[in-house]
């Protein structure tokens, strides 16, 4: 069985299936800021402090005492190490580099071999390059009397080198001479930046491909988050077999489970639609709150809405989420969606699931997806789906229609949709001169589906779903046109005209 150098860098060993192969050299790459001294700090503090394994970092243009410095301010003192002998920091020259690699009385190769030393790690490879610029050396024999000569005194070896650019195909030597290559780089977004991480390569052995996000934190230092798309255990896309129940769980909403043939499924997923105000969040808030009636426990992720504030909106209604807060039953996740960075947060969220074994679970809303990242949204409601499946998990999807009156190309506005059991929309119908709320069902999967649209109202309690007329302010029957009368939910908005513009082309058409 192969032996794993693990990185000490969290969330890299999970994309190596357990850390870089035992003798393989490395180099980290990318442009200045993006993190390449600090993977390597971690990488030989890794070794010095947990794995016994003592360490030599080796620098060019940064002092020692900056180092440790910097080191400290992320989670690491390396100074300890240094006093308690695991390991050493010296700052040198490329021509003593090269030189005292193959002399058996330099101070290099003393101290490599003094120490024990099984990590050695050289920030960064610049200088070596300039250095054979100027004499006239050929850099990539270089590298490899580098590589080779630590590597037989017993060392796995680091490298960093600055690069411009997002290549992924290169003819640099470099990539050609390191056994495992690592690429940090940043992607823009908006006025902001991503920073990222790809596994060019690692001979001999599998990994995660494609760029994870990373992130750098004071006291922590550099952590990888994998891409949310990306399986867990292996480089491929397949998945384990899915669960399935034939369970039904009340929704919370009078009238509903009836639409959607007795309850929702256990472990299906149900997106629920529509313009702001049509009463998203609270139909999600009383499924929530009927699971959490029938001791189930749930989680609720919130990117709109402060928690502070979804309990006070629900309080209003007279629904106590703050109850079950307080018992334990009920976690709400709040992610700011200004900052959002789906990898970190799909697994925030799957941490949270799993430490909570939660049974149902809210989010509110899918549109804060579209807007952080847009091109990787589908890919992301695809991995969570599968995931919120594996464990059964009922979810409620709440997603904002930019129509005010209608929705449009139904498959294109809801990202996603195909992944979902259920779909429910709930818009505002114009009738005469009032706007009346009404949902309609058009996706239900395992259920017989009748597909009419039905008139609601949200009051004590949340939404009420009516057999036939609304009530007005003043809780009396409002004699109003029916809904067979309206163009339907599902109508174009723009093409809509209203029930007695229709009638009258109609009585032209006949006459």
């Amino acid at each position: 069985m192969s032996n794993f150098v693990s990185t000490g860098v969290t969330g890299l060993d999970d994309l190596l299936h357990g850390g870089v192969l035992d003798g393989n050299s490395i180099l980290v790459e990318g442009p200045p800021g993006c993190g390449k001294t600090t993977l390597a700090l971690q990488f030989v503090y890794e070794g010095a402090a947990r794995c016994n394994e003592p360490g030599l970092l080796v620098t060019f243009e940064m002092t020692r005492d900056k180092l440790i410095r910097d080191a400290l301010g992320l989670g690491m003192d390396l100074q300890r190490c240094c006093d308690d002998g695991s390991l050493e920091i010296i700052q040198t020259s490329p021509e003593i580099l090269f030189t005292e690699l193959h002399e058996s009385s330099g101070v290099l190769r003393h101290e490599i071999e003094r120490l024990g030393a099984r990590r050695v790690a050289i920030d960064g490879m610049t200088p070596l390059k300039l250095f054979a610029m100027r004499e006239s050396r050929p850099h990539r024999q270089d590298l490899f009397r580098v590589a080779e000569g630590l590597v037989s005194l017993g060392a796995t070896i680091l490298v960093t080198g600055e690069r411009e650019g997002s290549q992924r195909s290169s003819g640099a030597d470099e990539r050609f001479v390191f056994d495992t290559v690592f690429r940090l780089d940043f992607q823009p977004r908006g006025r902001s930046v991503r920073r990222v991480l790809e596994v060019i390569k690692s001979r001999g052995q599998s990994f995660i491909d494609g760029e994870h996000t990373v992130r750098i934190t004071s006291g922590v230092g550099l952590q990888v988050y994998r891409r949310a798309f990306a399986s867990p255990s292996s480089g491929d896309r397949h998945h384990e077999s899915q669960p399935s129940s034939d369970e039904r769980i009340g929704s919370g909403v009078p009238g509903l489970d009836e639409i959607l043939g007795g309850g929702l499924y256990r472990g299906s997923i149900t997106m629920v639609a529509g313009i702001s105000g049509t009463g998203k969040t609270v139909a999600a808030t009383q499924v929530l709150l009927a699971g959490l009636k029938a001791n189930r426990k749930g989680l609720l992720v919130t990117l709109d809405e402060h928690p502070a504030q979804l309990i006070r909106n629900a309080r209003t209604l007279g629904i106590d989420l703050q109850s079950y807060r307080d018992s334990g039953q009920l976690e709400i996740l709040y992610d700011s969606p200004l900052e959002l960075e789906l990898d970190v947060h799909y697994q925030r969220v799957c941490e949270r699931i799993d430490s909570h074994r939660a049974e149902i679970v809210v989010f509110d809303s899918a549109a804060a997806y579209e807007t952080a990242e847009p091109d990787e949204v589908t890919d992301f409601l695809y991995a969570l789906a599968n995931f919120v499946k594996q464990r059964l998990a009922t979810t409620i999807i709440n997603y904002e229609s930019p129509e005010l009156l209608g929705l449009s190309q139904i498959s294109e506005n809801l990202k996603g949709s195909h992944l979902v059991d259920n779909i429910i929309l709930l818009n505002y119908v114009e009738i005469s001169t009032r706007l009346r709320r009404a949902l309609v069902a058009p996706k239900v999967r395992g259920s017989a589906n009748r597909q009419q649209t039905h008139e609601f109202a949200i009051g004590p309690g949340g939404i009420e779903i009516f057999a036939e007329r609304p009530w007005d302010d003043d809780g009396g029957a409002v004699p109003q046109l029916p809904f067979s009368s309206y163009y339907g939910l599902l109508s174009r908005s723009p093409a809509r005209r209203s029930p007695v513009i229709e009638e009258e082309i109609q009585r032209q058409a006949r006459e």
